[in-house]
């Protein structure tokens, strides 16, 4: 609820994601407001996509994806990264902390160096004392200086998925 709270308080009207277990509790908060928008993508790079238009149409807008979504937005993210357009991520990570699928790892363990290779700055929360100052941070950087922010949200902080 923090999160959220958070979010709301910077100006976020817009949220775009694919659905992803550590996101439920954000993403059905902000569907039940009926203030923000959100969008359903059917990937991730949608996300970025809408993100700018947001901006340019004068609303400010989050992404939430998981890190197996990031591979499928490179290419897309040179968008707000060469048009300077502010661009929050939430990213939940896999393939790290007690992972029980190999097929999470290789882009869990390459999402970090991947998002600073196209020029988005990544932070990190590790635990949830530090997950909604850093996003605060984040926020800031994004719609105050226009930059292109990622957080990562540690496996270990959303815990073991179960299937």
């Amino acid at each position: 609820m923090a999160l959220f709270n958070l979010l709301k308080e910077k100006g976020v009207s817009q949220v775009s994601y694919v659905p992803d277990a550590g996101h439920t509790t954000l993403i059905d908060l902000f569907n039940k407001d009926e203030e923000v928008i959100s969008n359903v993508l059917t990937t991730e790079e949608e996300g970025i996509a809408i993100s700018v238009g947001a901006w340019l149409g004068g609303s400010r807008s989050v992404v939430l994806m998981q890190s197996s979504g990031v591979g499928n937005c490179i290419n897309m993210l040179s968008l707000p990264v060469l048009a300077k357009t502010p661009l929050l991520m939430l990213v939940t990570m896999r393939g790290e902390w007690n992972e029980f699928n190999p097929w999470q790892v290789p882009m869990g363990q390459a999402t970090q160096t991947v998002l600073e290779a196209i020029g988005v700055t990544v932070v990190r929360a590790h635990g949830g004392e530090d997950l909604v100052e850093t996003v605060e941070q984040a926020s800031v950087m994004a719609y105050d200086s226009d930059q292109q922010i990622a957080v990562l949200i540690s496996q270990r902080l959303l815990g073991k998925k179960k299937w």
